[in-house]
């Protein structure tokens, strides 16, 4: 599918770029089907490009925020293209859209969760005619708010029929719904239990019929035994075959940081150890299969999808922390798992000061990474979790800015592994020992195919994607003190 040797990698080049209007993060990883692109924004704009050319086939308006990755399929009537939306920018909810993918004509729009904090961050996983959808939330944001009454979230998973929209289940990661627990110091009731978002996309276990999803931490108390875990699903009705937690008693939203009053704070306090990424279903060299999934803790864990989720292996990567460990995913091949590391480290510094970046939190804070936290690709044997190999970030070099952190979702193709940094920098590694072959800054501005003024920046959130001999990545993502952009990049050997 890549058609890209590993010798032909170090003679990539920039064919086209693309940008995205209205946007300061290109937070959507690209599909690319049939020769075209389709990819979301932030703005709430779907576009359907050449794949070779960047030129636009049709734009579509969702009326609200598209993280998720567009997934593709057949319909009697020809293709749909599938995503769900951050509504809850609008206060809207969350809903899934489905649209012509050959026009962009719309087919359909299903809300499938009122709670007005919840959003769809994971692309849909279709299998036949059956979408399935993870729903997580930003209250954990909203929480920060001592007038708020925290929290009444609970992270799903949907069945949706692919055809026209319609709702087949709906299975909670937490059963119970939210009740009355205390007061906080400003009068406000508490709610509980709430969290375990599903933030990413779910596994498909076509031998067994089976779903698998990584969940998020509470957001208040108390603490349940289906957060920052491992679950497994039936496909056919969405009940719980399954849990294995790897991190109990993480409750944690936003009014836990360390400015008073913490009113809202659970009593764990976090340490917010969420799963941001899917669990990659292997098979292993001695005939078994493994799941395995990377954490914010920097903790890599590998159960056994037929033995009720057993833990087979344990590995530290990182430090971890709120936004360290490893955040958007590894991936892997037949016998190796790729693991980045984020363990990105930010402080606050004055209005002004080189290389600061206001929070996407608050215009009004300017951070600053530390140059020299975080960073490394590990390369793991799949059957042990034992490191074959291990690189470090190349470091910044005193840029005023520059964090080594390599939080974007880890992409390989045989021979090769791609890592996006927070420094702008995407890097090719060779699976043999881990020497980066290719190394480009995206950083800086472009002349993009649709005349949109683009620049790149951080590339943070998704993973870059290979197909036809083409490399597309996004540029671009002000959070924490990273840097701002709005670009989608193309390269191809010597910009062919």
């Amino acid at each position: 599918m890549a058609q890209l040797a590993a010798d032909d990698v170090p003679r990539l080049k920039l064919k086209w770029a693309f940008g995205f209007p209205g946007a300061d993060r290109a937070v959507a990883q690209p599909t690319i089907m049939g020769g075209r692109i389709f990819v979301g924004s932030l703005p709430g704009k779907v576009y359907s490009l050449d794949a070779k050319s960047g030129c636009t086939y049709w734009e579509f308006d969702a009326g609200a925020p598209v993280r998720t990755a567009i997934v593709v399929g057949r319909t009697p009537g020809g293709w749909a293209a599938y995503f769900g939306d951050l509504g809850a920018v609008h206060g809207m909810g969350a809903s899934v859209q489905a649209v012509d993918a050959l026009t962009g004509t719309p087919l359909w729009k299903t809300r499938i969760e009122d709670h007005p904090s919840a959003v769809v961050t994971g692309s849909p996983t279709l299998v036949g005619n059956t979408l399935f959808v993870p729903v997580t939330s930003w209250e954990e944001v909203a929480g920060a708010n001592s007038r708020y009454t925290c929290c009444t979230f609970r992270g799903s998973l949907v069945a949706l029929q692919a055809s026209d929209g319609k709702l087949l289940w709906k299975s909670y990661t937490i059963p119970q719904e939210a009740t009355p627990g205390v007061t906080n110091a400003a009068g406000v009731q508490l709610m509980g239990p709430s969290g375990a978002g599903i933030w990413s996309s779910p596994t498909y276990d076509a031998l067994r019929r089976i779903l698998y999803v990584t969940t998020g931490d509470n957001y208040s108390d108390p603490p349940t035994n289906t957060s920052d875990a491992i679950l497994a699903l039936s496909a056919e009705t969405g009940q719980l075959v399954w849990s294995r937690q790897i991190t109990p008693g993480d409750a944690f939203n936003l009014a836990c940081n360390p400015t008073p009053p913490e009113t809202n704070c659970p009593k764990a306090s976090g340490p917010d150890y969420d799963f941001g990424s899917s669990a990659i279903l292997v098979d292993l060299p001695d005939g078994k299969r493994a799941l395995i999934g990377a954490q914010k803790s920097g903790m890599v864990t590998a159960v056994d999808p037929d033995h009720d989720g057993e833990i087979i292996w344990q590995k530290r990567v990182g430090r971890g922390g709120k936004i360290g460990g490893v955040q958007w995913g590894p991936a892997s091949d037949a016998t190796t798992l790729y693991v980045a590391v984020s363990d990105i480290k930010v402080g606050v510094v004055p209005a002004g000061t080189p290389g600061s970046q206001t929070s996407v939190l608050s215009h009004n804070v300017a951070l600053l990474p530390d140059p020299e936290a975080g960073g490394g690709l590990h390369a793991m044997r799949l059957n042990t979790g034992e490191e074959a190999w291990y690189t470090p970030h190349p470091g910044c070099n005193a840029v005023p800015g520059c964090s080594p952190s390599q939080s974007a979702a880890v992409t390989a193709i045989p021979g090769v592994v791609f890592s996006g940094g927070v420094d702008g920098h995407l890097r090719a590694y060779s699976t043999e020992g881990g020497r980066i072959v290719w190394d480009v800054d995206t950083k800086g501005e472009y002349h993009t195919v649709n005349d949109v003024p683009a620049s790149g920046g951080s590339i943070d959130g998704p993973g870059t994607v290979v197909v036809g001999g083409m490399l597309y990545v996004s540029s671009g993502y002000r959070f924490f003190g990273t840097i701002p952009g709005n670009v989608l990049l193309a390269y191809s050997v010597d910009g062919r």
